[in-house]
């Protein structure tokens, strides 16, 4: 009986059969590594996408609620928000919730800001002291809006950086005076860079004192009173952040005398990150699938290569088994051979997609990153594909008959 062949010779001869047809297995392999470099870049793309998100988050400030008017049905249709927020309902947050440490409410319009012969639209924000630790601003040059300021309502303005770069290219921005419809204000401070929120870049946002806001910019509400776009409220600590948002609740239900429906919402940095976090996660997974598809295209590819393979290599599996080897023999080389195209594919498809995520990572603001994990799994799914799609090919050439076989030669 004849002797199993050593998997050394066996690896030797599929690798020098791969070798003898360069250009075709470098075509063979061309599916797995589109398949292999789309998953490792989609999935590196999508984690940069929940990283961005994450990030530009945790730039909200740490245990922060923000408190928003209008119900979730008026939020879904994209409509107006009601003015059902007032300036009254921050100060009864701060003075009766006790898992409450500052309360910032804020007051935003979109206008035309002018510094000379320049201009551009800003996000204006009237806002008070309290804005600066609770969002976790810091301030690069000058100062912040001081209770002085707040209390007599003065024209003064603090700028983000990239709304002074706009308005004052080649100098100082801190002592001139930019015009903010019509009203000339002093520009007292320039914000530290903070980046952008959703789109929002909030280094082009400009702050005054909530008071000027009200009494040069907006007015009052004859109904409501000074109406707020939102209150941000910080929570002594991480763990009172839930009973602070039960509470809030609770109280602003029993102001706004609410018996069915809430006119407002209180959202924590924590849903967002949950919210965040399942539609990011559920777009890497749908890239990584869509990747997928292709290294399913690539072991099509494989089958139907090593299948011709098998009718091109007729004679050479008859001869072989008239020599001695077993069916054994042949299944285990056609499989090595199915199995080393579809790894060395693997590989440098991970490589491309590895280079691919590092440049999108390099070169644009996006965090692109990929764990080893992610790059084991989908090297070994691309060995898998090979040896599942290699099993049909490496079978029909064991199954040849020697005889029928060497009839060809």
């Amino acid at each position: 009986m004849a002797s199993k062949l050593p998997l050394a010779d066996t690896v030797g001869m599929a690798l020098t059969t791969l070798k003898a047809n360069r250009l075709r297995s470098l075509l063979t392999m061309l599916g797995i590594v589109i398949g292999n470099a789309s998953v490792i870049t989609l999935v590196g793309v999508g984690r940069g996408a929940q990283n961005l998100a994450e990030d530009q988050l945790s730039s909200l400030g740490a245990n922060v609620l923000f408190v928003v008017p209008g119900s979730n049905d008026t939020r879904r249709q994209g409509v107006a928000f009601p003015r059902t927020l007032v300036l009254e309902d921050a100060s009864a947050i701060a003075a009766q919730v006790p898992s409450v440490k500052r309360v910032a409410p804020q007051i935003s319009a979109n206008e035309v800001v002018q510094a000379g012969a320049r201009s551009t639209s800003a996000s204006i924000s009237g806002v008070t002291p309290a804005f600066l630790p609770v969002r976790s601003f810091e301030v690069a040059r000058g100062r912040f809006i001081s209770s002085e300021d707040e209390q007599s309502a003065k024209t003064v303005v603090v700028i983000g950086p990239d709304l002074r770069d706009k308005l004052f290219p080649s100098g100082a921005a801190v002592g001139q005076s930019i015009r903010i419809r019509d009203q000339s204000f002093s520009v007292i401070g320039v914000m530290e860079p903070k980046g952008a929120v959703f789109g929002s870049n909030q280094d082009e946002n400009a702050y005054i004192p909530l008071t000027t806001m009200v009494s040069r910019l907006t007015g009052r509400d004859p109904t409501y009173g000074i109406s707020l776009s939102f209150i941000s409220v910080e929570a002594k600590d991480e763990q009172s952040t839930g009973p602070a948002k039960f509470q809030i609740t609770n109280l602003l239900r029993q102001r706004h005398r609410i018996l069915r429906k809430d006119d407002f919402a209180v959202r924590s940095q924590k849903d967002a990150l949950t919210i965040v976090g399942t539609i990011t996660g559920g777009l890497t997974l749908m890239l990584g699938a869509i990747g997928g598809v292709s290294l399913l295209v690539g072991g099509i590819g494989i089958m139907n290569i090593m299948l011709v393979s098998v009718s091109e290599r007729t004679e050479e599996i008859g001869l072989r088994k008239a020599l001695g080897a077993r069916s054994s023999d042949v299944l285990r080389q056609f499989l090595v051979e199915s199995l080393v195209l579809a790894s060395l594919g693997g590989v440098i498809g991970t490589a491309v997609g590895l280079g691919t995520v590092t440049a999108v990572a390099f070169f644009s603001p996006l965090p692109a990153a990929i764990g080893a994990s992610t790059i084991l799994v989908t090297v070994g799914l691309s060995g898998s594909i090979g040896l599942f799609f290699g099993v049909v090919p490496a079978k029909r050439a064991a199954m040849l008959d020697p005889i029928v076989a060497l009839r060809s030669l």
